[in-house]
């Protein structure tokens, strides 16, 4: 990891969670139950928002990573067992909580025979079955590029299929621990295929150049992938990979200006943006 100097953080990444009566709502009813969402353990710059969209996020495969990505500060180490009742329980949660739209992401598990891709179709059956009304994208992981356990969670029929290549094709093998940049576009390619829209996020702010993100929205383009989001790099702790700078609202305006042109059907860019930021309205322009 190269080292650099400590890079200030601007103003503009000052984080109001703000509050309205929907959101108030979803805090109680999570505190009451101990529910767990990625919003709350992730301290997410955004959940103030989205929650009072009545959108939330849930991590499942337990909380231990079987990767040790640089960007991410997920536990690594051996998971334990996967939970039978948890996709139950994130349904029950879902309906909890009246959410209109559910994102669910998950850990790697490469420790399992089908690195996790049952587990992730009973999961949104349960969430389908038990919320009619609310509608899913997943954040999968690229299951070592295995098509037939994409497939798994594919023929569970999400709204949307997210996987997220983390950042662009120089910077990836530094940060990504054992996701490639080529397998990550095969897979969204797969998706894609599938008449299911593919969605990905990337982190800026890692060292990247402005031509190597054009780039990188090129290869997104003529895979079939139609939603990027793009977002502020934050580097977690002092062990992680350090942050090269903190990109400029008006560049986010940029890649977002740049994304619409060369042909995504929507761009979130902003610098903190995440993932699921504006999920659900992304379903509504489908």
């Amino acid at each position: 990891m190269a080292a650099t100097n400590h890079v200030r953080k601007p103003d503009w990444l000052k984080i109001d969670i703000g509050s309205n009566e929907r959101y108030a709502e979803t805090k109680k009813i999570v505190e009451k139950h101990c529910l767990h969402t990625i919003c709350t353990s992730g301290r997410c710059p955004n959940m103030g928002e989205c929650w009072g969209r009545g959108t939330a996020t849930f991590m499942i495969g337990g909380e231990i990573c079987t990767r040790s990505c640089k960007f991410c500060n997920t536990m690594t180490g051996r998971p334990l067992p996967l939970d039978p009742d948890e996709p139950a329980h994130v349904a029950q949660s879902v309906k909890l909580m009246k959410l209109k739209h559910a994102v669910i992401t998950s850990v790697d598990r490469d420790d399992l025979e089908d690195l996790g891709a049952n587990h992730w179709a009973k999961t949104i059956r349960a969430v389908k079955e038990a919320n009619p009304d609310t509608t899913i994208e997943v954040l999968i992981p690229d299951f070592q590029g295995r098509t037939d356990l994409v497939d798994i969670v594919i023929d569970a029929r999400p709204d949307i299929i997210s996987h997220n290549m983390e950042t662009v094709k120089r910077i990836s093998p530094l940060v990504r621990s054992a996701a490639k940049y080529e397998t990550s576009l095969a897979v969204l390619a797969h998706i894609a295929k599938s008449g299911i829209p593919a969605k990905t996020g990337i982190m800026v702010g890692l060292g990247e150049t402005e031509a190597e993100v054009e780039e990188l929205m090129d290869d997104l383009i003529s895979i079939g992938c139609s939603i990027l989001t793009i977002g502020q790099y934050l580097q977690p702790t002092h062990r992680h990979y350090p942050v090269a700078e903190y990109v400029t609202p008006a560049q986010f305006a940029k890649y977002k200006e740049t994304g619409m042109s060369k042909g995504f059907r929507d761009v979130e860019s902003a610098p903190l943006v995440r993932s699921s930021y504006h999920a659900e309205k992304h379903i509504r322009k489908q």
